[in-house]
């Protein structure tokens, strides 16, 4: 695996860490879905997860923005994230999008879809649901609290499955450590950034091949969501069963070969 490089973009108002690695021709997009702490201070984790696209593709892992403004949507990351990948250069990009960072992936493919020749979405919605409601409502509460704990309990708890949790549920969550003030601050902008944050009356202007991922075990989207997101887009859809969670993105042992035998299909589809 090669250097994997963290860095900063400013562009306008917008100030944004992301991470780089790979050395392929094409140009594949990460965003990550709602965090506890900023992803790309797990950078080379993810890149090392992420090694068997390095041949085929440069990737490039984008965070939040660091200057959170309130009332901030998801549409809004959207459009920070295409005004960064302009400025890079990125054009034309595989765009790979989990959870939240599904929905921001939506928006982009729908406000600038000159930038993203083929999306992938995984364990996301175009219309919210009881179930997200209730979730991010108890998560939001537990980071206005300023109790860390309890929030990185309930996240792991809603995130992976039983048999992860049983495994390495402890280990995880001992890896968090302490929430600092800052951190819940900046993870309830970001968790009230989904309130209110539908696609579905704009799916028909992604006109790009997309894939869509989800599991039936999923806590927080549930599979009836992701088949409907997968109709309305008229994506293949690939469904996990009971035994993974929301991130089936990080449990699936074959969701990577997945997603890159879709990304490398592409160039064939357009």
């Amino acid at each position: 695996m090669g250097q994997t490089m963290v860095k900063t973009a400013n562009v306008y108002d917008i100030t944004m860490r992301y991470a780089v690695f790979g050395h392929g021709s094409r140009q594949m997009v990460i965003l990550p879905g709602l965090s506890l702490k900023e992803v790309t201070d797990a950078a080379v984790a993810v890149a090392a997860a992420y090694d068997c696209f390095t041949d085929d593709f440069t990737v490039y892992l984008f965070d939040r923005r660091l200057n959170l403004p309130m009332n901030y949507t998801a549409r809004q990351m959207a459009s920070d994230t295409a005004e960064v990948m302009r400025a890079l250069g990125i054009r034309e990009a595989c765009v790979f999008g989990a959870s939240q960072g599904g929905i921001i992936a939506q928006f982009l493919a729908v406000d600038a879809p000159e930038l993203v020749s083929a999306l992938s979405l995984a364990s996301t919605f175009c219309e919210e649901n009881d179930l997200i409601r209730e979730v991010l409502a108890r998560w939001i509460q537990f980071a206005e609290e300023g109790d860390g704990a309890a929030l990185i309990r309930d996240v792991v708890e809603h995130i992976y499955s039983a048999d992860t949790r049983n495994l390495y549920g402890e280990a995880v969550i001992q890896s968090y450590g302490t929430l600092t003030r800052q951190e819940l601050e900046r993870f309830r902008l970001c968790a009230e950034a989904c309130a209110g944050q539908e696609t579905k009356a704009l799916l028909s202007h992604i006109s790009c091949p997309v894939q869509v991922f989800g599991a039936e075990g999923d806590r927080m989207i549930p599979a009836e969501s992701t088949r409907a997101l997968s109709e309305k887009l008229h994506a293949s859809c690939v469904m996990y069963d009971e035994n993974y969670g929301h991130a089936v993105y990080d449990e699936a042992p074959d969701f990577k070969e997945q997603l890159l035998t879709f990304f490398r299909s592409s160039v064939i589809q357009k």
